[in-house]
């Protein structure tokens, strides 16, 4: 038994250590810690992370989150909705 599909997952997050190390704020390494979840999130569903950020960044402001939360299930990576109009082309 070996630990190389973990090994290879998270060697693109241990590369980039150094870049992050500095971040100026905790605010700001909050946020680098969201974008790359969602981004590796993406990946492991089989969604384009760049369709899938104009998607999301396009239509949520528009959106009434604050009054109904349950939207945002739409915009998750592992939804049908998503799934179907951001999914790396083959």
């Amino acid at each position: 038994m070996d630990n190389n599909p973990a090994e290879n997952a998270i060697r693109p997050n241990i590369i980039g250590r150094k870049n992050w190390l500095f971040s100026v704020s905790e605010s700001g390494a909050d946020a680098n810690a969201i974008c790359l979840s969602l981004a590796e999130t993406a990946k492991a569903n089989g969604i384009d992370f760049y369709q899938y950020l104009a998607k999301v960044l396009s239509e949520l402001p528009s959106l009434p989150i604050h009054q109904q939360p349950k939207i945002l299930d739409c915009y998750l990576p592992w939804s049908k909705t998503i799934r179907e109009s951001c999914a790396i082309a083959k």
